[in-house]
């Protein structure tokens, strides 16, 4: 396949009749030939996905005609090569699992910040804390410039590393981000409920912003959930 699309998409809605949405995305994506992993709980949907862009326009052009899937966006690169080896379609408690503090994001959302308005932030040297909810290992991998580290191993343990932070960033305006955007629809809510005063999420995580700023104020990679393992700031593998 000499031209492979890759996408990462999710969004939260309200979702039931699991088992008959899964065969139904299993038997389209087959039908296309594309591959990756979906997974679906009742909170919603998470996939990331490749084959040529013919089939996976044509896949997501399916999905959208679904009114509850219609508003779901996707971040987008090109790669010589088909990250995935094979197919997954799953069911699953949490599409992004933060245990016992999970919360629905629709219930109790935060504002968006831009690609654009961050990179504006960072270059008028605003006082705020640029929070990185991701893992340590994807951290040291790449971040932007003065981004704060919770040096946490998995997700599940951001609600108590947060905490510890709560008297030192109460009153200053956070902005938080991870890779697609994902992770920070439940981390940024859970920051306001717990009383942090100011909070923000990156719209479309750092691939959004590496695709819409061409990697300006962040250094190294980024660590993505397939075969290709980071991307610099031209979204692309690395060597």
């Amino acid at each position: 396949m000499s031209c492979v699309k890759n996408i990462a998409a999710y969004l939260f809605v309200k979702l039931d009749r699991l088992e008959e949405l899964r065969e139904s995305i299993l038997r389209r994506l087959q039908d296309l030939s594309v591959v990756g992993t979906v997974l679906i709980a009742t909170e919603g949907i998470n996939l990331f996905l490749a084959g040529a862009p013919a089939q996976i326009d044509a896949f997501m052009a399916w999905l959208r005609q679904d009114a509850r899937f219609a508003e779901i966006k996707d971040k987008q690169s090109l790669s010589s090569q088909l990250p995935f080896r094979r197919l997954l379609v799953k069911i699953k408690r949490e599409i992004v699992p933060l245990g016992e503090h999970n919360l629905d994001p629709n219930d109790h959302p935060a504002p968006y910040l831009t690609p654009l308005e961050l990179k504006e932030w960072i270059d008028e040297g605003r006082d705020f804390v640029l929070l990185d909810t991701r893992n340590r290992f994807e951290f040291k991998m790449g971040t932007f410039s003065g981004a704060e580290d919770l040096s946490i191993g998995d997700f599940r343990s951001f609600p108590a590393a947060i905490a510890g932070r709560l008297e030192e960033w109460k009153d200053r305006p956070v902005v938080t981000f991870c890779t697609g955007g994902i992770r920070c629809e439940k981390a940024a809510p859970l920051m306001l409920k717990l009383g942090f005063n100011e909070v923000y999420q990156l719209d479309g995580g750092i691939l959004k912003y590496l695709e819409a700023q061409a990697g300006v104020h962040f250094h190294g990679e980024c660590f993505v959930f397939d075969d290709r393992v980071a991307l610099d700031e031209a979204l692309q593998a690395r060597a």
